[in-house]
């Protein structure tokens, strides 16, 4: 049995809480959850999302990114 490993995202909402919904599809690739996040954070956005952490296998993977208003 193969292991992949999973990246995915996790949002934050105006007040700095961890938003339940939307939810970050899971990704095998650092590179495809990066680029999925550059087409949709104009999305994300428009649904509360402030901030975006990558998360990979649990353990955050990147800085904080902050999502502009769209």
């Amino acid at each position: 049995m193969v292991v992949r490993p999973q990246w995915e995202w996790r949002f934050d909402g105006a007040d700095g809480a961890p938003l339940e919904r939307p939810v970050s599809p899971v990704f095998t690739t650092q590179f495809d959850a990066e680029q999925w996040l550059g087409e949709t954070w104009r999305l994300l956005s428009s649904q509360g999302v402030q901030a975006a952490r990558l998360v990979h296998e649990g353990v955050q993977a990147t800085p904080t990114l902050s999502i502009p208003a769209a």
